[in-house]
């Protein structure tokens, strides 16, 4: 528990200000956000991320009872971008992002997936399954002619390997798409599960079907915050109608603890268009949830 107020604590993820070879996973910024085909803003989330995860600090998660910031996780600040240069900044990240063994990403837009799983799959030596929370696929072949932005991220991440689409869940999806697009994802092998399937089923089944299509391999996760309706996270560059509530997708994550995690990105938030903090303090939550459940002790 925090031993100064919450409005008080260090403005890191969680307060925390443990050395990079005292932890297992290190948590990094990247404020990039030259990606975005709508409103923009994402470059301002990692520090917003950071300030509302302080309303987390004082005890431990009430499912796994363990404290996230008192585990072997630290927060190495942000990660360098080239201004203005998808491409460099792309291979700045991936660049980066190799010298961490376990790493939480805070974005930023969703381009930054990209060079993270280029980084991750190169490491893991084989395609990473995926774990996918968005309003939309992100399969788009370009988008508005911008090869790589952050609604072509799977896309390319498939066609170069370094996800294996058959070991890829998206969970959420709701937004406009060309018939051509959602059928090239389906038809790759990858299983959608709607934002209407999730709220005509449970948790529960969600977490399941997921269990059973990821099985046993590495697995990475990646958070779009538009994956909750703008009811719960208004904040963000594309919002859509109809999407998840907060403890829908507390209580899939919660449910996911058979998978072996090697490493996780929260993105698209825009504080700009934040209220009252609750977008950011959203995206912290699900940071800490992850925490929680990948760093816990083992029995």
């Amino acid at each position: 528990m925090a031993t100064v107020p919450t409005f008080a604590v260090p403005p890191t993820f969680l307060g925390i200000l443990r050395a990079p070879d005292e932890a297992a996973i290190h948590i990094a910024g990247i404020p990039f956000d030259i990606g975005t085909t709508n409103r923009s803003g994402a470059r301002f989330g990692p520090p917003a991320i950071r300030a509302a995860s302080r309303m987390l600090v004082d005890g431990d998660h009430p499912h796994w009872w363990v404290d996230p910031a008192a585990l072997p996780v630290c927060d190495i600040g942000d990660f360098d971008i080239a201004l203005g240069d998808i491409a460099n900044s792309l291979a700045l990240i991936q660049g980066q992002a190799a010298a961490h063994a376990h790493l939480v990403a805070l974005g930023g837009d969703h381009s930054i997936s990209l060079p993270l799983l280029r980084a991750r799959a190169i490491g893991n030596g084989a395609p990473l399954a995926l774990v996918h929370f968005d309003a939309h696929v992100d399969t788009w072949p370009d988008n508005f002619g911008q090869v790589y932005a952050h609604g072509s991220v799977f896309y390319h991440a498939i066609e170069e390997g370094l996800i294996d689409p058959k070991r890829t869940v998206q969970i959420g999806i709701r937004s406009p798409v060309q018939k051509d697009v959602y059928d090239w994802t389906r038809g790759k092998g990858v299983t959608v599960i709607t934002a209407q399937d999730v709220h005509e089923t449970t948790p529960h089944a969600v977490a399941q079907r997921v269990t059973e299509v990821i099985g046993n391999a590495p697995a990475y996760l990646s958070f779009d915050i538009d994956c909750l309706d703008p009811a719960f996270a208004p904040g963000t560059g594309t919002p859509e109608i109809g999407g998840l509530a907060s403890w829908q997708v507390q209580a899939i994550l919660r449910r996911l603890e058979a998978l072996t995690f090697t490493g996780m990105d929260i993105v698209e938030v825009a504080p700009a268009y934040d209220s009252a903090e609750i977008t950011a303090l959203a995206a912290a939550t699900m940071v800490w949830e992850y925490l929680a459940m990948v760093a816990r002790p083992r029995a």
